[in-house]
């Protein structure tokens, strides 16, 4: 039997493929809405991070989301989206 093949995301922070399931989605809803998506499966524009704390810092400080996500995201909604985040990065 052939292998199935496993989808591959660019991390927005490092640059580097990974496996779509060792990535964390955060999504840009119809509404206008930013969120974490933890199933990968939400509606809306999406960019993908890697799972620890120094892709999103990286994500934070160069302000990567705005570009991304085609969306003007402040100071507090990027905190929020952390506190959020980090409880889903590997240890």
């Amino acid at each position: 039997m052939k292998a199935k093949k496993t989808p591959q995301r660019k991390c927005i922070a490092t640059q580097e493929m990974y496996d779509k399931r060792d990535l964390l989605r955060v999504v840009r809803t119809p509404e206008g809405a930013v969120k974490i998506d933890p199933t990968g499966k939400a509606s809306g524009r999406g960019a993908y991070i890697s799972r620890s704390q120094d892709a999103f810092q990286t994500v934070k400080k160069k302000k990567m989301l705005n570009r991304t996500l085609k969306a003007e995201i402040t100071e507090a909604m990027y905190d929020e989206l952390e506190q959020e985040f980090m409880r889903y990065v590997r240890k």
